[in-house]
C-alpha cells in the first residue's frame, strides 16, 4: 500500500517520517512543495499517474498566521486551491484523501468544546482559507475524511513550545496570555491516531467514513497554562506572568477560545486520545534526545 504524505517538511510530516519505520510494510511517498507543487494541477494530475496511491494525508498548508492577513494570494494557493487539486485526482484515482485543517475556522467565541456541526465564522485570512479547503474537498471529493487540529506542537520546526524553552534559557521573566484558551496538540499523537485510522479502514474499508472530524490532545489549557507546564517539566526558572491578549497586539485575531470535541473520531475510529500534559513530556524528552 502506498501513502502520499504532502508537506513533508512540517511539524506533522516530520512525525510521519519518524512513524514510518513501525509500519514497514506500507510504503510511504513524501512531498514538498520543493518536489511536488500542489497549486499546479497539472504536477498534481502526473504525479498521481506515475504512482499508484492508496491513501493520501495533507499535511501541507500555509500556516504563518499573522503573515497571511498581508498575503492572501499566497495563503489562497496553498490552503484552498491546494487541497482542491488533491480531492480531485485522488477521487480519479481512487485514492483516499486525508486532509487536515484547523480550529481556526471557528469565530474563538463559545464557552463548550466545538463540535464537527457548529457554526464556522473565521476571522482572519488563515481561518478563511483554510475553510475554502475545507469546502473545496467536500465538493470535489466527498469521500474523504477532514481533521481540524490546534495549537500543534512538535520536536520538529518552529512552534510555541521551542520558543518557551528559547526565552526560558534567555530571560529571567517573560509574559504569556492566559485568555486564550485551547489544548495543545502534539504532532506525533495525530500522525498517530491518522495511521490509526488508515489502519482500521484496511480491516475493513467500511470503517472509512467519510466527514469532518476534529483531533487535539485531551484538557483544557491557556497559553498560559502550556508554558508554565514546559517550565515545571524542564525545571526552569523563569519567570511567567499571565497577561491578557491586548498586551500582544497582532495583525491577525486569535480565537479566544477554541476547545474542540473530539466525541466523534474517538468513536467512529475507536481511538484513544492521550491527555495533553503526558505528550508534552513525551516531546520534551524527544527534543533531549
Amino acid at each position: 500500500m502506498q501513502i502520499l504524505i504532502t508537506g513533508a517538511y512540517g511539524q506533522l510530516g516530520c512525525e510521519f517520517n519518524r512513524l514510518k519505520q513501525k509500519y514497514s510494510e506500507w510504503e510511504f511517498l513524501f512531498t514538498d512543495v520543493d518536489s511536488l507543487d500542489l497549486t499546479d494541477q497539472e504536477a498534481v494530475r502526473q504525479f498521481f499517474a506515475a504512482n499508484s496511491i492508496d491513501f493520501v494525508v495533507n499535511c501541507a498548508a500555509y500556516t504563518a498566521v499573522d503573515k497571511a492577513e498581508s498575503d492572501v494570494e499566497a495563503a489562497e494557493r496553498a490552503n484552498a486551491d491546494a487541497p482542491k487539486n488533491l480531492a480531485i485526482h485522488a477521487q480519479t484515482h481512487g485514492s483516499k484523501l486525508i486532509h487536515v485543517s484547523t480550529d481556526y475556522v471557528f469565530a474563538g467565541n463559545a464557552c463548550t468544546p466545538y463540535s464537527e456541526d457548529d457554526e464556522v465564522s473565521p476571522q482572519g485570512v488563515y481561518g478563511e482559507t483554510k475553510l475554502k479547503g475545507e469546502r473545496n474537498v467536500i465538493q470535489e471529493n466527498p469521500d474523504s475524511i477532514i481533521i481540524r487540529t490546534s495549537w500543534l506542537y512538535s520536536s520538529f520546526g518552529h512552534n510555541f513550545l521551542k520558543t518557551m524553552l528559547r526565552l526560558g534559557k534567555e530571560k529571567e521573566e517573560i509574559s504569556v496570555v492566559f485568555d486564550q484558551v485551547g489544548t495543545p496538540t502534539y504532532a506525533a499523537d495525530l500522525a498517530k491516531a491518522i495511521l490509526d485510522i488508515i489502519q482500521y479502514t484496511q480491516e475493513d474499508t467500511t470503517n472509512f467514513v467519510s466527514g469532518l472530524y476534529h483531533f487535539s490532545n485531551e484538557g483544557v489549557a491557556s497559553w498560559f497554562d502550556f508554558a508554565k507546564a514546559i517550565f515545571v517539566i524542564q525545571k526552569m526558572d523563569c519567570r511567567i506572568n499571565p497577561v491578557l491578549s491586548d498586551k500582544f497586539p497582532t495583525p491577525a485575531k486569535r480565537p479566544a477560545y477554541s476547545v474542540l470535541n473530539k466525541s466523534k473520531i474517538k468513536d467512529t475510529f475507536r481511538l484513544e486520545i492521550p491527555y495533553w500534559r503526558d505528550s508534552l513530556k513525551i516531546c520534551l524528552q524527544e527534543l533531549e534526545k
